[in-house]
C-alpha cells in the first residue's frame, strides 16, 4: 500500500510515519508538507508545498496512492471562528478535493478529536467546525472515509509537540499514563496506537466510519 501524510512534523503526524514506515504493508509514503520532517527512510518521499489550498501542482501525483492520513491541524486556542475554519475545514477540504477529483479509489483518514459536533450547533466553536468538516469528508466519493476522534494522545518513540506548553504536560502526565488508560480507556490513546489504526483503518476498512477513542485503541492493538 502506497500512502500520503499530512501533518508529518506535528505530533500525531511524526507518530504516523513512525509506524507507517514500519509497517510491512506499506510499500511507500509520501509526506506532504511546507518543512521537511528531517527523517530519512527508504520507504519515504517527501513534497514541500507553501500552499495548502492549492494543489494543482501535484494533483497529477494522486492516483498514485491508495490512502491519505490526514494528520494536519490546528488550536483553537485565541483564534476566532473564520480564521479555526479557513485552517481546519477550508484547509483539508482543499486537499481532500483535490485528491477525489482524480483518484475517487483513495480512502481518506481524517483526525480529528473527540466531543466532535456531527449536528454543527454545539456551543463548542472548534467541535462545529470539527463535525462540518468530517461531514464534508464524508460525503466526497472517495472509495471510503474515515473519521478518527481521538482524545488525550500520549506521545510515544521520542515523538514530542512542537507547541511547548503542551510538551510540558505530556512530560508531566507521561508517567501516569499507563494508569490513566487502565481507568478511561476509551478516552486517552497514544501515537502508536493512533498511527496503527490510521493505517489498518486505510488498508482494511472498519465496521464504522467514525471512530472513538475505544475504536482506536482496539484497531491499534499491537498484534
Amino acid at each position: 500500500m502506497r500512502i500520503i501524510i499530512f501533518g508529518a512534523t506535528g505530533m500525531i503526524g511524526a507518530g504516523t510515519l513512525i509506524e507507517a514506515l514500519a509497517d510491512p504493508q506499506v510499500e511507500s509514503v509520501l509526506v506532504v508538507g511546507r518543512r521537511p520532517s528531517g527523517v530519512v527512510h527508504a520507504k519515504l518521499e517527501e513534497a514541500l508545498h507553501n500552499d495548502f489550498y492549492d494543489y494543482a501542482a501535484l494533483q497529477s501525483r494522486w492516483p498514485a496512492y491508495a490512502a491519505c492520513l490526514f494528520c494536519l491541524g490546528v488550536t483553537s486556542a485565541g483564534i476566532d471562528e473564520a480564521s479555526y475554519r479557513r485552517l481546519t475545514y477550508d484547509l483539508t477540504l482543499a486537499a481532500a478535493r483535490s485528491m477525489v477529483a482524480v483518484n475517487p479509489g483513495m480512502v481518506f483518514c481524517y483526525v480529528s478529536g473527540a466531543s466532535t459536533d456531527s449536528t454543527g450547533r454545539g456551543r463548542m466553536m472548534w467541535a462545529r467546525v470539527k463535525g462540518e468538516t468530517e461531514n464534508a469528508l464524508l460525503a466526497l466519493p472517495f472509495k471510503a472515509a474515515y473519521m478518527f476522534r481521538p482524545g488525550y494522545i500520549q506521545p510515544l518513540k521520542g515523538v514530542r509537540s512542537s507547541t511547548r506548553w503542551y510538551q510540558a504536560m505530556y512530560d508531566i502526565v507521561g508517567p501516569l499514563y499507563p494508569l490513566l488508560r487502565r481507568m478511561a480507556p476509551g478516552s486517552v490513546t497514544n501515537t502508536q496506537a493512533l498511527g496503527r489504526a490510521l493505517i489498518r483503518v486505510a488498508a482494511g476498512g472498519y465496521e464504522a466510519r467514525v471512530l472513538e477513542g475505544a475504536d482506536i485503541n482496539r484497531v491499534g492493538e499491537p498484534e
